[in-house]
């Protein structure tokens, strides 16, 4: 166990020294507001106070995790040998910088309750990041500084162990569109066809004819090749499905369609299925819409939904998460950019969604992804070797910190035509490198 004295112990140091020493280091944690008690100690400790008592270890607090204020701090670089850190301590402190205060801006996503430029579908953009800015977004940096804690701890306290975290592997596939051409309701159908007839695009008239007679193979049917993929490893793999009304972005097949819905019971039997909330659900108004979306997956699988990722990955603080735990979810995975790979909390580990305005820990867990095969193509335009390469680094990053690799692909990305050829690789050597790095 590890003895930390503060001189007022608030929520905020609290979950941060939970999540820095007990979910990432693995050890237990007690809290001290009596010098006297922490002097007589003889457990190995942290003094993160305003008085350094003598050569115990010692960090001086920012005061970010005293303020109450949601304002943005002020915020300076601070550089420790040759890398970038920012929340400075002070001299007499064993590193320049505090940690947990750094850590606690990251992981609660403090920045994304600030006033920020939305971008397209009024998302938090990277660039609007402070590890964008100083070049950090590929770096897991709170799992780093978790693991830079643990080694000055060691050098302080030798007897003191902390177990070597293991490297986890979580492939996603979210289903937005389970068919492109099939199953869509005659209209609907009747009017794609028209439109594609209208604009001349006769190769998807042609392809689609095909397809309702029967000759060819719907192009986002490739839920029996990710079978193939995932074979012996079905535990570890989750699906999300799309189930919200046909809006201008919930263009997916119809909940009631007796196609799709054996479709996501035949799924749920292999692997673990979570909701896909839609677009229209993310909105200011839109809780009933999520419920009725819940209600729907739970009436198809016959099972409680608790997993979910929002679509468009669609997240405002503290308004999508409130939602989620009030309508009994558990577990989301949504925590990620569209726009670039890497850290958008800085973390690789899942951990528990702290809500600013109320200063308390909820019960919900948020599972950070690193990569989607939509920033690969289309945002980053990479071609399938340097999708590989990208890959890769990001995995061993989280490799070297022994977090959790995770992924967003989707049913039509892996069919391996037009924009996506060859993409069908990359998606196959992710998964081989994955499950073969894998710990557990």
């Amino acid at each position: 166990m590890i003895l930390i004295y503060t001189d007022e112990l608030n929520p905020r140091i609290e979950y941060i020294s939970r999540l820095i020493f007990t979910t990432i280091l693995q050890n237990e944690v007690s809290f001290t507001v009596k010098s006297s008690e922490f002097l007589k100690s003889e457990l190995p400790k942290l003094n993160y106070s305003y008085e350094k008592f003598g050569n115990e270890f010692y960090i001086k607090p920012h005061r970010f995790l005293h303020c109450k204020a949601l304002i943005q701090p002020n915020i300076q670089p601070v550089w420790y040998k040759g890398e970038k850190y920012f929340f400075e301590s002070s001299k007499d402190s064993d590193l320049p910088f505090d940690p947990l205060a750094a850590s606690f801006y990251l992981v609660t996503r403090y920045e994304e309750y600030l006033e920020f430029e939305k971008g397209k579908y009024s998302r938090f953009q990277a660039k609007e990041s402070i590890l964008e800015k100083y070049g950090l977004l590929k770096k897991p940096v709170v799992n780093i500084w978790a693991r830079l804690l643990r080694e000055k701890l060691k050098e302080r306290f030798p007897e003191i162990q902390f177990p070597e975290p293991k490297f986890h592997f979580l492939p996603t596939i979210d289903v937005d569109n389970a068919w492109a051409f099939s199953n869509k309701g005659f209209w609907r159908t009747l009017g794609a066809f028209v439109r594609s007839a209208v604009k001349g695009n006769f190769s998807e008239v042609n392809h689609r004819l095909k397809v309702w007679k029967g000759s060819e193979k719907d192009p986002y049917d490739t839920f029996q090749y990710l079978d193939e993929v995932f074979k012996g490893n079905e535990d570890k793999v989750l699906f999300f499905f799309l189930l919200g009304d046909y809006k201008r972005y919930d263009k997916n097949n119809s909940w009631r369609n007796k196609h799709f819905q054996k479709l996501i019971r035949e799924t749920a039997g292999k692997y673990t299925v979570g909701i896909h909330p839609s677009y229209s659900s993310s909105k200011k108004k839109g809780k009933k819409k999520l419920i009725s979306e819940l209600d729907r997956l739970k009436k198809i699988t016959g099972s409680e939904v608790k997993k979910s990722r929002q679509h468009f990955l669609r997240l405002r603080f503290p308004r999508t998460y409130r939602r989620l735990i009030n309508t009994g979810i558990l577990e989301d995975y949504t925590m990620g950019y569209a726009s670039q790979t890497g850290f958008r909390a800085g973390i690789c580990t899942p951990y528990f969604f702290y809500d600013l305005k109320k200063e308390e820990v909820t019960s919900l867990n948020i599972i950070p992804f690193q990569i989607m095969d939509v920033t690969l193509r289309h945002y980053l335009n990479l071609k399938p070797e340097e999708a590989i390469a990208e890959i890769e680094a990001l995995m061993q990053e989280v490799k070297k910190v022994g977090g959790t690799f995770s992924a967003i692909w989707h049913n039509e990305t892996v069919n391996d035509e037009g924009v996506w050829k060859g993409y069908r690789e990359v998606f196959e050597k992710m998964n081989k490198l994955g499950f073969e790095l894998s710990d557990a």
